[in-house]
């Protein structure tokens, strides 16, 4: 499961790291809902699918403000060896609410300021900063 999230994840962060304007991921919908998430955090312009090809894919358009990359780094920490759970109680914030988590719950991908409000715990998938 998490293998689709880390890939997209590092594909976002290597688009931000060679300055291009897009990157290319393939569609699922998981990916989609992560999508949502960094786009309503502000760390990508937007995204959009594509059915033109065989199989469906996204294309994120990267945000730049001033030259700078929206996304400065990413910190994974489930992978598929090494699933990491934490309690409503133990979200910490990234950088003092500066940079996001994103966790997977029962009740959806949310980030770790929805996850602390509807005061769920879950799967804790990755820091965008």
């Amino acid at each position: 499961m998490n293998n689709t999230i880390i890939d997209l994840v590092i594909r976002i962060k290597n688009g931000y790291l060679a300055n291009r304007q897009s990157v290319e991921c393939p569609y699922s919908k998981l990916r989609e809902e992560v999508l949502k998430k960094l786009a309503a955090l502000g760390f990508i312009k937007s995204y959009r699918i594509d059915k033109s090809v065989a199989f469906n894919k996204f294309i994120i358009e990267l945000k730049y403000e001033g030259g700078v990359a929206a996304l400065t780094d990413v910190k994974i920490y489930s992978k598929p060896g090494r699933r990491w759970y934490v309690p409503a109680k133990k979200i910490n914030k990234v950088f003092g609410g500066l940079g996001a988590s994103v966790l997977s719950t029962p009740k959806g991908i949310l980030t770790d300021q929805e996850a602390r409000q509807e005061k769920t715990g879950g799967e804790l998938l990755f820091d965008v900063w």
